[in-house]
């Protein structure tokens, strides 16, 4: 039976030094019906003619340039509008799949019949270190535990098509996925991961995860402007979110031994 293609949307952005490990993750991947949509977001550095190389010899691979510099949302949305795939996926480009991720994703899919997952995953430094730590998620996330925490890591998610169609991505540079998760949930109520690390995060020294400030100032606005909370209900939220990102979601992340 031929397989159904999968989408894989990778938004890029001065990538030169990762984007052809995330692309080999994907190419090397067991499930091999995959088209890869990459767009970059006006790179600077050699991202586009490195992507333009590897194009020439897999047709799977895709790209498209914005016309000016938009963020990380504006370019997930150019590629899911580009996708042509039941399935569609997210990497972005200084992450890592590992070789199953496609395969198990797919077969839990369709023994659950479900039309969304995702799975645990693995973290590594900015050189490709492993900082021996697995983030995982609860067994059965209801949309009330993903509206206090971003359990999902947007590296690992896959939503079918045919059930939600194609979901419409927000334009704001930050926590964007959050919100396309949470409109998943809305519609779901629960969602189930495929339990075990699937793939590899890349904990970079200016990612939004490293700066404190930065995590309360977007997830603030995520329950003001995506929710349209009031100000002080607003605040009420975010009191329980910062509570559920301190003595909560500590219990999922765990350490692990070496494993690249």
């Amino acid at each position: 039976m031929e397989s159904t293609l999968v989408s894989v949307i990778i938004p890029t952005f001065n990538s030169e030094k990762f984007i052809s490990q995330a692309i080999l993750s994907v190419q090397n991947q067991s499930y091999v019906n995959w088209e890869i949509i990459l767009v970059d977001d006006c790179s600077t550095d050699a991202t586009l003619s490195i992507v333009s190389e590897l194009a020439l010899n897999d047709t799977r691979i895709k790209y498209s340039k914005l016309s000016k510099n938009s963020g990380t949302g504006v370019a997930r949305n150019r590629g899911v509008s580009n996708a042509h795939g039941r399935y569609i996926s997210f990497l972005d480009a200084d992450d890592l799949w590992k070789t199953e991720k496609l395969q198990k994703q797919i077969d839990f899919l369709t023994i659950n019949n479900v039309p969304f997952t995702f799975s645990f995953y693995d973290c590594m430094d900015e050189e490709g270190k492993p900082l021996n730590k697995r983030v995982e998620a609860p067994l059965n996330l209801s949309y009330r535990q993903l509206f206090f925490c971003n359990y999902i890591g947007n590296l690992t998610a896959i939503y079918d098509v045919n059930y939600f169609g194609k979901i419409p991505i927000s334009p704001i540079r930050k926590r964007q996925d959050w919100m396309l998760w949470l409109t998943v949930l809305k519609k779901l109520k629960v969602a189930h991961p495929v339990t075990e690390s699937l793939a590899y995060y890349r904990v970079r020294d200016n990612s939004i995860s490293t700066s404190k400030f930065d995590l309360i100032k977007y997830n603030y606005a995520v329950y003001r402007k995506f929710h349209g909370f009031i100000f002080p209900f607003a605040i009420a939220c975010m009191k329980l979110f910062l509570f559920t990102q301190l003595f909560i979601k500590p219990w999922y992340i765990k350490k692990i031994k070496p494993s690249i």
